[in-house]
């Protein structure tokens, strides 16, 4: 098949944030498929206005130039995510396929993704990353009636126009399904470990500890992602103050970016834990999280306390879980079901970093409890989790909408 990947924010492990797409895209091109990724540079990397290909291991990568950052406002996002939905759609017809695969956030996406599908008259499926517009809703970014009745009409068109959906969590599937598309249509394929990638030897992890030596012997307690209004990233700096009263020798490092990272700083200083038992440092490439997850004790992800946020599939936590670490997060839901059935990792309480400091210190003081999360850690990894099988799933999918069109 010729496949027509439309993802606007696409990235290599050579380049910071979330490798999904390369990995499945890498993973339809050794099945023998020829993929076509539409997507955007946003850093700057891509001189010019116009359209760059080139061939990232065996992917056709289409870049276009839509300067992108978490600092943005609301507005210039969506300036940001129309410019591109309609630029990539009159791409994606020019390259032509036999399956459209598009995949949200934004949902915007679904415009090129649906316009493609009946210019070509090839089969689309949809990918949902986030249940939009709930989340946005529950944020307050959509207040107006008028927009909030806009978005959730693109996203009840998005569904209606596709073959199949993808969703990347129970919740969301449910969600898909609640607003009327059958059953059938809907395939939950969360997110997933890279489990060769993470698996590297110590020496990786105790060169990144030597590198920084205020680390010393220390447990480390790692959260590696954006720092954005709707990542608690506070919450951690106040599970480090409690730590810090409390006399534990626990150590926390930020490594990130984002329009909340400021806060998080002045935070840091007021409570006095910054450069102390708190850091930060900029955001990493995949390549060099690995290091950074080897060196790691705890992993952890973090949301405000918002329902919606339950339904997430975030990378951070399957990369802990890659990595073979302890998972920690503040929230529940289907995630903190799973750390607790298999003993993976453990749940904080989002209302008490202080129960979260006393958490955190009792797992890493616990060296039977500690082995036993890092095992069952890796266990996930392997038998529920896998990158190479879930992307077989994924495959699976399309080639069946491709054959059921054929057909």
């Amino acid at each position: 098949m010729k496949i027509l990947y439309l993802h606007q924010y696409f990235v290599t492990p050579e380049m910071g944030g979330g490798t999904r797409s390369y990995e499945l895209a890498r993973r339809m091109v050794a099945r023998g498929h020829e993929v076509h990724m539409v997507t955007s540079s946003t850093d700057g990397t891509v001189p010019g206005k116009a359209w760059r290909h080139e061939v990232i291991n065996g992917i056709n990568v289409h870049w276009l130039p839509v300067p992108y950052n978490n600092n943005m406002s609301y507005r210039d996002r969506l300036k940001a995510f129309f410019k591109f939905a309609s630029m990539a759609g009159r791409r994606a017809k020019k390259i032509g396929g036999d399956v459209v695969f598009a995949t949200s956030t934004p949902l915007t996406i679904a415009i090129p993704g649906v316009s493609a599908s009946k210019a070509l008259n090839v089969p689309l499926v949809f990918e949902v990353r986030d249940l939009w517009p709930e989340l946005p809703i529950a944020m307050g970014a959509l207040r107006f009636p008028l927009s909030i009745w806009a978005a959730k009409k693109l996203e009840r068109w998005a569904y209606r126009n596709s073959d199949y959906i993808i969703g990347l969590s129970p919740g969301m599937c449910d969600g898909v399904v609640a607003t009327g598309i059958p059953v059938e249509r809907v395939k939950c394929i969360p997110n997933s470990c890279d489990i060769d990638m993470f698996n590297v030897a110590d020496v990786e992890g105790l060169q990144f500890r030597q590198e920084r030596p205020w680390i010393n012997e220390r447990p480390l307690v790692v959260y590696a992602g954006t720092i954005g209004h709707i990542n608690d990233v506070e919450y951690l700096v106040k599970v480090a103050k409690a730590a810090k009263n409390n006399k534990s020798d626990l150590c926390f490092l930020v490594v990130g970016r984002g329009v909340n990272e400021r806060n998080v700083r002045s935070l840091a200083t007021e409570y006095g834990v910054l450069d102390n038992n708190f850091f930060m440092e900029g955001p990493m490439a995949k390549s060099q999280i690995v290091a950074l997850l080897s060196a790691a004790t705890v992993c952890t992800s973090l949301f405000i306390p918002v329902k919606a946020m339950e339904n997430n599939s975030a990378n951070k936590f399957f990369d802990g879980l890659a990595a073979g670490k302890p998972v920690a997060i503040n929230y529940g839901g289907w995630q903190s079901e799973i750390l607790s059935q298999s003993g993976a990792g453990v749940e904080m309480p989002s209302e008490s970093p202080e129960e979260g400091a006393s958490i955190l210190q009792d797992l890493v003081r616990n060296t039977a409890k500690l082995n036993a999360a890092r095992v069952a850690a890796s266990e996930l990894a392997k038998t529920k989790f896998s990158r190479d099988a879930l992307a077989n799933e994924l495959i699976q999918v399309l080639e069946r909408a491709y054959a059921k069109k054929s057909n």
